[in-house]
């Protein structure tokens, strides 16, 4: 691999990166309409509780109008914190499979008590360049497991 296809390799998995990570600050902040616009017109979620080569999927949510109504549902949480963790990306052209593990905290009050739940999450994702920006076509959300408990106030 010459320095100059390198350069470019290592151009596209930082973009990819940064794609990823702008997509949990948006999950975050609320921003649904910039955390929709990451997406191709027809990208799909697929959620699995587990490997989904073992289990069927929970939800599918496919296209942008989907993805804002999907995206609505963190609303229900007072505040949320995804932090990303380890990526691997694998390139090809203008098309990228990756995967990321994610720590998703939500925190809420529930009756009169303040809940916690740290979700350990993984995304398989794939990833296309369109007008030369990186955007989801597709991510998979497996849920690897799940920790709720009553948490006190900071």
């Amino acid at each position: 691999m010459t320095f100059k296809e390198q350069s470019h390799e290592t151009t596209d998995q930082q973009s990819i990166r940064t794609l990823v990570d702008a997509y949990a600050r948006y999950a975050d902040r609320r921003e649904t309409h910039r955390q929709a616009d990451l997406f191709t017109e027809d990208a799909r979620i697929v959620i699995y509780e587990g490997e989904p080569d073992q289990q069927e999927p929970v939800t599918t949510i496919q296209g942008k109008q989907a993805l804002l109504a999907g995206f609505a549902d963190l609303k229900t949480y007072d505040v949320t914190q995804h932090v990303n963790g380890q990526h691997t990306v694998a390139l090809d052209g203008d098309r990228a499979r990756g995967e990321v593990y994610c720590l998703a905290h939500h925190s809420w009050v529930e009756n009169g008590q303040r809940m916690l739940m740290v979700m350990g999450i993984r995304y398989d994702d794939m990833y296309v360049r369109k007008e030369g920006q990186w955007l989801f076509a597709e991510r998979k959300l497996i849920i690897d497991w799940t920790d709720k408990r009553p948490s006190s106030p900071s």
